[in-house]
């Protein structure tokens, strides 16, 4: 039984292909401003489409929805066909499905806080050691009570409880100061500004809708629309590519080097990934790009030049597409030998003088074999594709979303009980048993009031009735007393 095959153009004639079974390999696809990467990469997906394989891709600049119509005649496509031998090439759309994490342009992408993850919730918000162990121990506080953190504003209640209860938790999480949640809600109003609002919720996106083919066998075309999103919230979009690689290495089950992929990934503007990232971060891309193969995922990187993907994963991508550099200034002419030097040398030409002189829709290509070796490098022309080139219009996306298979799943946000509803309810628990025992106390404030009043009432009392009894003995006494002397001194005078 033959391979399947992508067929990415021809050299000299002859058609350059991808092996199917290596693609999961993963690939580079790199060059200028205007050189036809684009092209290449629609090229690409809708190889794998023909083979049933699914494919997740970013359109940054929109081009990429014209995979969802049929291409048109042209003669530029006349010509390049005379001098590329492809088999059954034929005018046609592909299967695809309409995403956004920012616009209404595809179905709602979601995903929870929780499932984010500090680590790249903490890169996401471009936070210090000392705010990135809060951040931690705001998810350990969490999962110790039982509580959902799944959105925005569950994460800021979560972190105004711990201010708030500072004292109590710091022996067991840690010094928790106001200034670094201070912090921390500041970067949080930013990214609600950017529109991450939107992104953090349910109901979270479903790995199943992005790995499925269509009535035909044909693989679906899953595209993210990050036109607006790469400029309004570029980290928003590195976190979310990053958070789609650590749900696929953690959720598929080993596929080893199977026939074909299970679904395969292209990035573009790939340095968003890894700039400015915390060493931890990149290790942990690293390791995923290195092992998450065996789960039979192909991940394809986009960008102007292969330095900007880390060496340590740059030196794990097996087919490399590199379309023309230019070299104006010493550090062009750096990256161009740099370039050249990856490649395996073909004898027949020297890869760092060519690189420099390749037209709009030429590359030099070099894929692996069936061994897993690379080829040697070749310059060749790259297929046309058989969608629409260019980008399709709004009333046609519309009708496309209204007949999507997914349907409206995604489109109702879903607000369950989570932390902001748990800590609400315990704040107002707490305030309602403070302001019962302010009752109690003032009760028995009261009542001891009333009892000191009462103790001083019957003491005057009694000392009025001490009064009148002493006042009376001392009526009674004086009149004894006058009747007396008047006895005496009248027998006095009397006898006298």
């Amino acid at each position: 039984m033959a391979d399947s095959v992508i067929n990415l153009g021809a050299s000299n004639g002859n058609l350059v292909q991808q092996l199917a079974r290596m693609s999961n390999r993963h690939g580079l696809v790199a060059g200028a401003t205007g050189t036809g990467k684009t092209v290449t990469l629609q090229v690409l997906v809708e190889g794998f489409s023909r083979l049933g394989v699914p494919v997740f891709a970013v359109d940054i600049k929109g081009d990429l929805s014209g995979l969802s119509a049929s291409g048109k005649p042209h003669p530029k496509i006349d010509e390049r066909l005379a001098q590329i031998p492809l088999p059954d090439y034929r005018l046609q759309p592909c299967p695809t499905l309409f995403w956004s994490i920012d616009n209404d342009k595809g179905h709602p992408v979601r995903t929870t806080i929780s499932e984010m993850g500090p680590l790249l919730l903490a890169n996401l918000l471009e936070l210090n050691e000392a705010q990135s162990g809060i951040l931690y121990a705001a998810f350990e506080i969490a999962d110790d009570d039982g509580m959902l953190l799944l959105d925005l504003k569950d994460l800021r209640s979560m972190l105004n409880w711990m201010g708030e209860n500072s004292k109590e938790l710091r022996n067991e999480y840690g010094n928790i100061t106001s200034s670094s949640i201070g912090a921390i809600q500041r970067r949080l109003l930013i990214l609600e500004e950017q529109g991450a609002d939107r992104f953090f919720g349910e109901p979270a996106l479903q790995l199943k809708d992005l790995m499925h083919g269509d009535f035909s066998g044909r693989g679906v075309i899953s595209l993210l629309d990050a036109s607006t999103l790469i400029h309004r919230s570029p980290r928003v979009y590195s976190a979310f590519l990053l958070w789609l690689l650590a749900e696929l290495f953690e959720q598929l089950p080993e596929a080893g080097d199977a026939e074909l992929p299970k679904l395969v990934l292209f990035f573009d503007e790939a340095h968003l990934l890894f700039n400015d990232a915390p060493k931890s971060l990149l290790d942990k891309i690293e390791q995923v790009v290195r092992l998450i193969r065996s789960k039979g995922v192909g991940i394809y990187f986009i960008s102007q030049s292969p330095l900007d993907i880390p060496e340590d994963i740059l030196g794990q991508l097996g087919m490399k597409i590199q379309h023309a550099l230019r070299a104006f200034t010493p550090k062009d002419r750096k990256t161009v030998k740099a370039v050249a030097d990856s490649f395996r040398p073909n004898p027949a030409f020297d890869t760092e003088d060519v690189v420099t002189q390749l037209g709009i829709g030429e590359a030099l290509i070099s894929v692996l074999n069936a061994d897993g070796s690379p080829t040697p490098v070749e310059q060749t022309l790259i297929s046309p594709p058989e969608g629409q080139i260019g980008p399709i219009g709004d009333a046609e996306r519309k009708v496309l979303l209204q007949r999507s298979p997914v349907g409206t799943a995604y489109e109702q946000n879903i607000d369950r009980e989570s932390a902001y509803e748990l800590l609400k309810k315990k704040a107002a628990e707490a305030a309602a048993q403070e302001s019962a025992e302010r009752a109690q106390q003032e009760a028995e404030k009261a009542q001891q009031k009333t009892a000191r009043r009462s103790s001083r009432g019957g003491s005057r009392r009694q000392s009025t009735t001490e009064a009148l009894v002493k006042s009376a003995a001392r009526s009674i006494g004086s009149q004894l007393g006058r009747q007396i002397i008047r006895g005496v001194l009248g027998s006095f005078f009397g006898r006298r």
